[in-house]
Formats: structure tokens, C-alpha cells, sequence
């Protein structure tokens, strides 16, 4: 049971992680920034609209393991986090680069 979960665990973080490592693959074979930003929120998109499905099954009785839908759930928020704390990064960012003195 709890090397299940430990497991489960292990597989949210790669997901998580895989949004950073697809993103230099795709700058690399000619994909542009946007590509890359429009491909990250994709996968966050998608990850939310998966715990929900996963909640919604939970509270219809659909799923006898609530596990399951607990990591999906912090999985999308995890990733969602990430995508904020990047988002924050590139507005602080902007935010420098138009205080220059040119």
C-alpha cells in the first residue's frame, strides 16, 4: 500500500518535471518560446481537467480509490503552482528590461 503511493507519487513529480524538461527538446529542434509557454499550459490544462474528471467520478462513487484521485488532484495543483511561479518569473522579468535606460 504505501510503496503504491510512494510510486504514484514518484510518477506526479516526473509529470511535473517533464513540462521543464519537453521545453529545451522544443527550443532545440527550431520551436520557438511561445511553443514552448503554449505547450506547458496545454499540460496544465489538461492535468486540471483530469482531477476533475477524477473528482467527479469520486463523489459519484465511480472510483473505490480515493488515493488515486488525491494525487491527481495534487498533481494539477503542483503543476498549476508551476506554471504561476513561471508566469511570475516573466512578468518580474518584462518588469526589469523596461526600467533600462536605453
Amino acid at each position: 500500500m504505501a510503496v503504491e503511493l510512494i510510486n504514484g507519487i514518484s510518477q506526479a513529480a516526473s509529470q511535473i518535471s517533464g513540462a521543464t524538461q519537453n521545453s529545451p527538446k522544443a527550443i532545440a529542434n527550431g520551436e520557438g518560446f511561445g511553443t514552448a509557454i503554449k505547450d506547458a499550459i496545454e499540460s496544465i490544462d489538461t492535468t486540471q481537467k483530469a482531477a476533475d474528471q477524477q473528482i467527479a467520478d469520486a463523489v459519484a462513487g465511480k472510483t473505490p480509490d480515493l488515493h488515486k484521485t488525491i494525487i491527481a488532484l495534487q498533481t494539477a495543483d503542483l503543476k498549476f503552482q508551476l506554471g504561476l511561479q513561471v508566469r511570475n518569473k516573466l512578468i518580474g522579468a518584462y518588469e526589469e528590461i523596461m526600467r533600462m535606460q536605453v
